[in-house]
């Protein structure tokens, strides 16, 4: 039996419940989404470090409630062997987001850190496998992906300390303005799909 395309897949009612013919009707709530998401991402240009520090504050929040779960699951499962584990890691997330929370320019320069290993870790693996593989056509452009990374990962670092003010708002924006992007596409094709029926 032959595999059904993506589109005969979504025409199918109530498919991963998508139906298309039902969210056509509602092409204007994915517009709207799409231009607030914009115009969030515009913001967040205008404005990378405050972004930068508002996400630091979120994270460090995020790690402290996390850290405050922890230890009362590891309180309330006593019998667990993982017990002084799970409370440790605990009390490490609860540090770490009252440190970011209370000094979030340094916390947004050590996150920026842990990115720019990231990129560093990831544009190197991407270069090996890109040369271990070049008989398989557009080899090149993965080597491209990993230099331009590796590239991006010194450049972040040689800016250090004031990379980390802006990158990560930056990244924020650039995601926001993609999504809205996304958003706002998918309403038009909704509203061309409204117009056809």
């Amino acid at each position: 039996m032959a595999a059904k395309s993506l589109t005969q897949l979504f025409e199918t009612e109530g498919a991963f419940g998508f139906d298309p013919r039902r969210l056509a009707e509602r092409w204007g709530w994915f517009m709207a989404l799409g231009v607030v998401m914009l115009l969030a991402g515009v913001f967040a240009l205008g404005d990378t470090v405050l972004v930068t520090l508002l996400s630091v504050l979120f994270i460090g929040a995020a790690l402290l409630v996390g850290g405050v779960c922890q230890v009362v699951h590891a309180f309330a499962n006593k019998a667990w062997g993982a017990f002084l584990f799970a409370l440790l890691c605990g009390a490490l997330y609860i540090v770490s987001g009252l440190l970011i929370m209370r000094e979030p320019v340094q916390g947004s320069v050590v996150i920026t850190i842990l990115l720019v290993a990231a990129l560093c870790v990831s544009g190197v693996l991407r270069i090996v496998m890109a040369l271990r593989h070049r008989e398989i056509p557009g080899w090149w452009l993965l080597l491209l992906g990993g230099l331009i990374s590796v590239a991006l990962a010194a450049a972040l670092y040689l800016s250090l300390p004031w990379s980390g003010l802006w990158f990560l708002g930056m990244v924020v924006a650039i995601e926001l303005l993609f999504q809205g992007i996304a958003w706002i596409r998918l309403g038009l094709a909704l509203r061309e799909m409204r117009q056809l029926q």
